[in-house]
């Protein structure tokens, strides 16, 4: 098994900054999930734990070992692209046995890694076939494979399923995360901009933003307890919905006010100097819950009604002025466009977040 360590890791490019002060421990076993918008550096942080980008500053460990200047080849790495970059002329097993004949590994070796790779990947009816026989998916679990054979100290994926489609993504993530529980010891860095794979593969999430780590814990700890305004929104579909509300009473519960009337005691402790301050009320579309009370969290016109069987999502606009809020209703809601309803929500489902955007929680 294998550790990581990332230590005041930056990265620049001449005078622009694309990665600053990451400080990352990684654990033995781990599946680590690195999110974020396109551009927000996590790909090219990847390729510096590969070694196919210099680290600018910040020292990278593995294994308590600092690996700054050992070459790719020698830091026990092995990497899948979004590519399958697999050889067309080549067979399945082939394509798998490469790196380990440029090793110099004995036949009996090769075959062994080759065809225990195989069966874990349930490739062993498709060695002798060549890529262009193979769907989308099995050249991926190819990819997998070939890295697999080498026995790795890591395994790094670079947004292995944007290359498939919507059906084959559900099926190969499914796919790898039979592959991580097959392998428990195993230590893995994926890249995605996908946060349901972030969510659906991680033991914990790295959310990266403008070069930052904005936050690194347990998927539900992020979609619970979010550390901030971005990460609120980043995390969960459809995203988080962000109320403009004013503190007006502080202590262990807090109450805050919407311009519409609207209010709410949130459990969350707050100081006596932010009383009377601009907040943002966070709330997800799925807690909310339409009520006829005057006790209700805001009012709202409905704009937009889909009803998709299982869930209604209902798009409207406050009266107070915010941007399109979003509710999740269970099942089917016979609530119609323009009409105005109020809605509420329990309070232990309340986020607040202070006028820099940081979470109360985390201040």
């Amino acid at each position: 098994m294998t550790s990581l360590s990332l230590k005041d890791v930056s990265k620049s490019y001449g005078p622009v900054e694309v990665l600053r002060n990451i400080d990352l421990e990684i654990e033995e076993g781990e599946l680590i999930v690195f999110v974020g918008p396109s551009g927000c550096g996590k790909s090219t942080l990847l390729r510096m734990i590969a070694g196919l980008e210099k680290i600018t500053g910040g020292t990278l460990e593995i294994d308590g070992t600092v690996v700054n200047d050992v070459p790719p080849a020698q830091r026990g790495i092995a990497m899948v692209f979004q590519s399958y970059a697999l050889y067309p002329h080549m067979t399945v097993y082939d394509n798998m046995a490469f790196a380990l004949r440029l090793a110099h590994k004995s036949k009996d070796e090769i075959d062994k890694a080759v065809r225990s790779a195989a069966e874990t990947l349930q490739l062993t009816h498709l060695l002798d076939r060549l890529p262009k026989a193979l769907s989308g998916g099995q050249r991926q679990r190819v990819a997998i494979g070939r890295a697999i054979v080498r026995d790795p100290k890591v395994f790094l994926f670079d947004e292995p399923l944007s290359n498939l489609d919507a059906a084959l993504r559900v099926a190969t993530r499914i796919e790898i995360a039979q592959l991580k529980e097959s392998m428990p010891e195993s230590t893995m860095i994926y890249v995605t901009h996908d946060q349901v794979e972030a969510m659906t593969l991680a033991s914990r999430i790295v959310v990266l933003h403008g070069g930052d780590v904005e936050q690194f814990g347990k998927p539900l700890d992020l979609y619970e307890r979010p550390a901030n305004t971005f990460v609120a929104q980043f995390i969960g579909s459809p995203a988080m919905n962000l109320i403009e509300a004013k503190v007006t009473a502080t202590g262990a519960q807090t109450s805050v006010q919407m311009a519409d009337g609207g209010h709410a005691d949130v459990p969350i402790a707050s100081r006596e100097s932010d009383l009377g301050t601009a907040v943002k009320l966070g709330v997800r579309p799925e807690d909310l819950t339409v009520t006829e009370s005057d006790d209700y969290l805001v009012s709202a016109e409905v704009e937009i009604v889909e009803a998709l069987g299982e869930t209604t999502v209902l798009y409207f606009k406050a009266e107070n002025g915010d941007p399109s809020l979003i509710a999740k209703l269970p099942g089917i809601n016979k609530i119609e466009k323009h009409t105005t309803v109020r809605m509420t929500a329990a309070s232990d489902k309340l986020h607040l977040f202070d006028g820099e955007g940081k979470s109360f929680l985390y201040r």
